[in-house]
Formats: structure tokens, sequence, C-alpha cells
């Protein structure tokens, strides 16, 4: 299966982007590659191979945690203005909403 210009162009007008010509024909190649990579993965031979950990619903196996904490090299109230049961206090980025509002 390969991309046309005709898929470039229906999917740009979903996403209401306007695109040149020129641009289109690019993206139509840049697809197309991709599709064509992804092909190779799918035809590869993977009979031989074992099976990989850590996919699926169970995931990867942790281990416990060890050792002991890494020193800080400066001390907690010199990387955050105020501390609460152990966590660091920072202010709210303008980019987000107030207190008030969450």
């Amino acid at each position: 299966m390969s991309v046309t210009i005709d898929d470039v162009r229906h999917v740009a007008g979903l996403a209401r982007l306007g695109i040149s010509d020129e641009r289109a024909q690019t993206l139509v190649a840049e697809l197309n590659v991709i599709l064509d990579h992804v092909k190779d993965l799918t035809d590869a031979d993977t009979s031989q191979l074992d099976a990989v950990g850590g996919i699926g619903a169970a995931g990867m196996p942790l281990r416990e945690d060890g050792g002991s904490p890494v020193p800080l090299a400066r001390a907690l109230d010199a990387i955050a203005p105020r501390m609460s049961d152990g966590f660091l206090l920072v202010p709210r980025l303008a980019t987000h909403e107030t207190a008030e509002e969450a």
C-alpha cells in the first residue's frame, strides 16, 4: 500500500491544514518511505527469535529499591522555597491554572 497525493490532501483537509503542492509531494515521498520500512519489518523472519520480556499486561518485572540515597549537592531549602511532608513545594507556572481554579 502506498500513499498518494490525494491521500495527503484529504488528511490535510481533515486537519484543516493548508499545504502547497510541493509540500504535499514531499509528504507523499516521506510517508511512502516510512511505509516501506514498516513493510520490511513486517516481512522480517522472526521465527528464530526469543519472545521479548516485559511486553504485555504483566509489564516489566520490578526489583526492590536498594542502596543508600544519593547525597544532594545543595540543601533542600536551597532547591525549593518550601517543603511539606517531604515534598518540595514550588510556585505554580504562569501557564497553569491558579489554586482557586483547581
